[in-house]
């Protein structure tokens, strides 16, 4: 779907070394801060909603210090020390500490550069194809925004509204400003999308009297129909359901998620999706020919 997107002055071509590498060192700061979005933006919440708490009960708010993506910088979690601007270069500072605190040799996780990696080679990807343009800005910001959205659904099993509405509305806007997928296609993929996984969820609950999802997994299938067109929902919907099935299986044999134990569907939403706007018209064309033999 990358290469569908009309072409538009671009400051440096597709098809370029010089181009991909640009991405892939943008990538890497853009993943060094989507590390502290996923590890700070599910507790600001949390605390959001205690003082929501409080002012409805009338309660006391519980009294913190100044906590959001800038404040406090960036410290070890063990000794709480200030991390400097050289031991933070994404990816570089974790080879050359070898993943340890310079302060407290605490282990620093690998998840942090290969977020990083993976930011920087979706937006390699992108720019290959697009060159620096407005159509690779939406798309690594839509990368982003997945990218962000799968590691904290991942953890806490939410998919905060502020990322799922917002990846909605930049799809509608793309598709507005002459994207590869008409306006009135996103505007029925996402309509088409929430209800969808809204009717699974009241189905399986009026059945089990158990929810098998949240409303955020609801969101963001719309959001994914108003990038994709609703052609492609049945594509991410089956592919999302392999990738859960496969990913599921595997968590079990490796004794990770005991039987019975939540998942959050949000990742496998997230690469039925990838895969769809990948692979979409290929698979969609595999199965006709397949269904017409």
């Amino acid at each position: 779907m990358l290469e569908q997107f009309p072409d538009l002055y671009a400051i440096y071509p597709a098809y370029s070394g010089l181009t991909s590498s640009l991405g892939l060192v943008l990538g890497l700061v853009v993943g060094s801060f989507l590390n502290v979005v996923i590890g700070r933006l599910p507790v600001m919440l949390q605390r959001q909603w205690e003082r929501d708490c409080a002012a409805v009960t009338g309660q006391p708010e519980p009294k913190r210090a100044n906590f959001n993506i800038s404040t406090p910088g960036s410290h070890c979690p063990k000794c709480r020390h200030a991390i400097k601007w050289y031991d933070n270069i994404p990816v570089i500072s974790w080879l050359l500490l070898k993943g340890k605190c310079r302060h407290c040799n605490a282990r620093i996780s690998l998840r942090y550069p290969a977020i990083e990696m993976l930011t920087a080679v979706f937006f390699a990807a992108i720019v290959w194809y697009q060159g620096f343009s407005w159509p690779a800005l939406y798309y690594m910001v839509f990368a982003g925004l997945l990218i962000a959205m799968f590691f904290i659904d991942y953890d806490h099993m939410l998919l905060p509204d502020q990322l799922t509405y917002f990846t909605l509305w930049l799809g509608l806007f793309v598709a507005w400003a002459g994207g590869p997928v008409s306006l009135a296609d996103a505007v029925i993929g996402a309509i088409a999308g929430y209800l969808f996984l809204w009717s699974v969820y009241w189905a399986y609950k009026l059945l089990t009297g158990k929810e098998g999802m949240g409303y955020g997994d609801f969101k963001l299938l719309a959001a994914f129909g108003a990038w994709a067109g609703y052609q492609m929902l049945p594509v991410i919907v089956l592919a999302s359901a392999f990738s859960g099935a496969v990913i599921g299986i595997t968590l079990q044999l490796a004794a990770k998620k005991g039987q019975g134990q939540p998942i959050p569907f949000g990742p496998f939403l997230i690469c039925g999706g990838v895969i769809a706007m990948i692979w979409g018209e290929q698979l969609l064309q595999w199965y006709w020919g397949l269904v017409r033999v």
